[in-house]
């Protein structure tokens, strides 16, 4: 995380920044939306370009709440003076997530024209030009977008219950709304706009419905959203028993992860919420490397490895997922985890995590850090536009070109970007043109901070956190 106002003065952030601390970023995007009367200048770019893709960014709020929800308490990021830091970054995504959601069934779900933008090699802050915007409505739905905006929205209403009561209750009303509008018209959003798909095409929207009613549930902790996790939505949508990876497209995880909380704490006599916790434990079983059932989608060095694009979203987010449920395990005195014939305790969780943030951090065959800025050897050419042109540079569309084709490192460290990762058999090329491998995103980002705050927590601490239902 950088510095207070996080998001709002980091390398992918736009709008009007505040507290800017960063030398090399300004002001951008002041006119988004203007032309609906809307001020969508807040949010953040999702990697090195200068669109706002609603979908990824929703779930970056997501996690970053979650995170904040489990360890954010005194001995945990508010002990190292990240707590308020973490909560101004969720707020300036939520005022832009908020923003763009002006009626009830009106969503705007990009800003930008991701063809035209990734024609172009720019820093934000030197765009001019009017930026188009995307929406989905009841003609053109997209349940996907709307219900993870819906989660986003619920999450962070938990996150500012105490601290902001009012703001509390706008987002959780907008995340109401959102998650109607998402349930009664359903449509994938890359069907409804195709010019998505080639960038965050969704595979599903039974994972995102799932999702938003799991977190609304826990930040209203009213009967209608547990019975609709529990319910024919459940039957038709958890897809029981069959291990999933968490990313930014598929949330059914991280649905049986939180609502395995739940039953470890309030419902163990309920079927249904068992049939969860049972498919987040076989998981669970899948990541560790001595179980029966362990996956052999890992590198030799121990990296689960899933994809050849953006390989480090993957094993994060599961690292994320597996401190959270053996946390939950030892808190609830849910002592073992039975993976066929063997058993493993939550320590057994809680190293499996560790070792996948010290791949990420240094301890992998490159001996290499996939974190900008941490220990002595990281990425030097990362695709980013803002990184890789100085700050006082004037460039247009084109003529920018020059500098992705530079063969000097980037003038501007991206400090805290988690690049996207090496491939199967470790190699990682540091070239700026490699986006596959060197390009960073927010939601990695906001995973990477999931999991490297749950390890900097005794797990003593988790559970009594900032009102999570059924805990309290």
């Amino acid at each position: 995380m950088s510095p207070r106002n996080d998001y709002s003065s980091s390398a992918a952030a736009a709008g009007k920044l505040v507290n800017n601390q960063i030398k090399w970023r300004g002001d951008s995007g002041l006119k988004d939306g203007k032309e609906v009367d809307l001020d969508l200048s807040k949010g953040m770019y999702d990697a090195g370009d200068a669109v706002k893709f609603g979908f990824p960014l929703a779930f970056t709020a997501t996690m970053l709440s979650w995170t904040i929800l489990e360890r954010g308490q005194r001995m945990g990021m508010e002990g190292v003076d990240q707590l308020q830091k973490a909560k101004d970054s969720v707020k300036w995504i939520t005022d832009y997530l908020v923003n763009a959601h002006p009626k009830d069934n009106v969503l705007y779900v990009q800003v930008g024209d991701a063809e035209k933008d990734h024609k172009c090699w720019q820093r934000p802050e030197s765009i001019t030009d009017n930026k188009p915007l995307f929406q989905i409505n009841t003609t053109a739905p997209g349940s996907d977008v709307a219900a993870e905006t819906a989660a986003a929205l619920a999450s962070a209403s938990l996150v500012f219950k105490k601290s902001d009561p009012p703001y509390s209750a706008k987002l959780l009303e907008h995340a109401k709304k959102l998650f109607i509008f998402a349930d009664k018209y359903r449509e994938y959003y890359s069907v409804s706009l195709p010019q998505v798909k080639k960038y965050y095409n969704s595979t599903g929207y039974g994972d995102e419905l799932l999702w938003a009613a799991s977190w609304l549930y826990h930040a209203t902790q009213e009967d209608i959203y547990k019975d609709y996790v529990v319910g024919s939505e459940a039957e038709e949508f958890a897809d029981w028993g069959k291990p999933s990876w968490f990313s930014w497209d598929n949330k059914l995880a991280g649905v049986q992860v939180l609502l395995s909380r739940v039953y470890f704490f309030h419902g163990k006599d309920n079927t249904k919420l068992a049939k969860y916790r049972k498919s987040a434990q076989a998981l669970m079983c899948t990541l560790l490397p001595e179980s029966p059932s362990a996956t052999s989608d890992r590198t030799n060095g121990g990296l689960i490895w899933i994809a050849e694009w953006n390989a480090l979203q993957h094993p994060v987010a599961v690292a994320f997922l597996a401190s959270l449920y053996g946390d939950y395990m030892e808190k609830s005195d849910n002592e073992n985890l039975e993976c066929d014939e063997k058993t493993f305790k939550s320590e057994d969780l809680r190293e499996f995590a560790k070792k996948q943030a010290d791949y990420v951090l240094g301890d992998n065959p490159n001996s290499m850090s996939y974190l900008v800025g941490y220990s002595k050897k990281f990425p030097k050419f990362v695709h980013h536009r803002g990184a890789s042109i100085p700050a006082d540079a004037t460039t247009g569309c084109k003529d920018g070109y020059q500098w992705l084709e530079s063969t000097k490192p980037n003038p501007n460290e991206a400090t805290g970007a988690l690049v996207g990762g090496p491939f199967m058999n470790e190699t990682y090329i540091d070239s700026r043109n490699n986006s596959m491998q060197g390009e960073p995103t927010t939601y990695n980002s906001a995973l990477l901070v999931g999991l490297l705050s749950s390890l900097a927590t005794s797990s003593q601490s988790v559970v009594t956190s900032l009102g999570l239902a059924t805990l309290d």
